[in-house]
């Protein structure tokens, strides 16, 4: 019995439903927790939680946010963006119930706040608090081991500064506690504990006036590196998973229309630098093959998941068995649009896009947000393409703070 392993499955389906993946011809591909399709290569990894889009207003535009305009929540999308706020401190509360089709305990929790500390540069903190709910753990027997409450903290800091008038640098780094099973022992003597890591994020944002139509547009683009972190493990050295390391690219078009009304259109693209799952070589019988001197399952195609973390994050673009083809459909692309009036009140919508071969997420997105002088009030609601999607009915909810300069 394997009392963590089973945990962190457990955790993980509240996230993606559980499949495995089969090619009955000639390989197999060894059970991987899988997104919405049984025979996918979905690239799973711990603390997915790092991900997920925390606020409304980026969520409510199809979860893009590389390259649009500054507020409170730039840290998680592109920490370079918050040398170019314009306030001079604010913070930002984010609150959605998780999966509340599924379960009625879940949450998302992000709590953010900035500083300028001159006209070239800015720092943040931030919280990120993700609550899995309660549940009764049981051995492989269903002998009750009592209850828990799994959850996940991040706490991070980030410094950005501009390097010219249109260019600037951002730095985040966090630290990462993943409990999902407390520190129990099984039977069989395996031991679990919480998982520590640390992640590290680097963005640059870029921000420049443009002429289209005889009016003076903003056009913005951005490129951020989340999550760049050691492997993180729940029970011993030699079993370990990959951070959800992330490559986003995006841009961004800010059009007056006059001098109340705006509208931004905003498009991401966005690739996970982890291993993909490889192919595994199965005999007449369907049994896996295993290599005499290792002991582990010969691979058929692809590389090795477990390789050291440089090497899995710099190699993760050209190591899928199906090759570049494969690479390509691991791209999400993600597209936005937000109306603005007056800075008072915005209208957002948006669409994000996820290949059926790596999960399948496709769902449209809309927002609400108002603002009165310092305060402002955002809302998001998310609409699966699939139906009876466990993402269905996301709601978001972000208070905004901000002092003027």
């Amino acid at each position: 019995m394997k009392l963590t392993k089973n945990i962190l499955q457990l955790s993980l389906f509240l996230v993606a439903f559980i499949a495995f993946q089969v090619d009955s011809h000639a390989q197999l591909s060894i059970p991987q927790l899988s997104g919405q399709d049984v025979d996918r290569r979905v690239i799973i990894t711990a603390v997915p939680f790092l991900n997920f889009a925390p606020d409304s207003r980026h969520s409510g535009m199809g979860d893009v946010g590389v390259a649009t305009s500054p507020d409170a929540n730039s840290a998680h999308w592109n920490a370079g963006k918050l040398a170019f706020i314009e306030d001079d401190m604010g913070f930002s509360l984010s609150y959605s119930p998780w999966l509340g089709r599924l379960v009625p305990d879940m949450s998302l929790n992000y709590l953010t706040g900035y500083k300028r500390i001159d006209n070239v540069s800015a720092f943040g903190l931030d919280l990120r608090y993700f609550n899995m709910g309660d549940i009764q753990l049981t051995d492989t027997r269903g002998n009750p081991l009592g209850d828990f409450s799994p959850r996940d903290i991040a706490i991070g800091g980030t410094y950005s500064r501009k390097l010219s008038d249109n260019l600037s640098l951002g730095i985040s780094a966090r630290f990462i506690h993943s409990n999902l099973s407390g520190n129990l022992s099984s039977a069989g003597g395996n031991e679990s504990r919480p998982g520590v890591s640390i992640g590290t994020d680097v963005g640059i944002y870029h921000t420049s006036e443009i002429i289209l139509s005889d009016k003076e547009a903003n056009f913005s683009w951005g490129i951020n590196l989340s999550n760049i972190g050691p492997k993180i493990t729940y029970n011993s050295a030699e079993d370990l998973d990959y951070l959800p390391t992330n490559l986003k690219f995006g841009s961004a078009l800010q059009l007056p229309m006059d001098e109340l009304n705006t509208i931004t259109l905003a498009l991401d693209f966005n690739k996970m630098l982890v291993p993909t799952p490889p192919l595994y070589e199965v005999d007449e019988n369907g049994q896996l093959v295993l290599d005499p001197n290792t002991n582990e399952p010969v691979i058929a195609a692809g590389k090795d998941p477990t390789r050291p973390l440089i090497s899995g994050m710099f190699g993760s673009p050209f190591d899928a068995p199906d090759g570049f083809r494969e690479e390509i459909q691991e791209i999400m692309v993600s597209f936005g649009t937000e109306y603005s009036y007056d800075d008072k009140f915005a209208l957002r919508a948006g669409y994000f896009y996820e290949n059926p071969k790596k999960g399948g997420r496709r769902y449209f997105t809309m927002g609400v947000g108002f603002k009165f002088n310092r305060l402002g009030f955002d809302f998001s609601y998310l609409v699966p393409q699939v139906q009876n999607h466990p993402l269905a009915e996301t709601l978001r909810f972000t208070l905004l703070y901000n002092v003027p300069r």
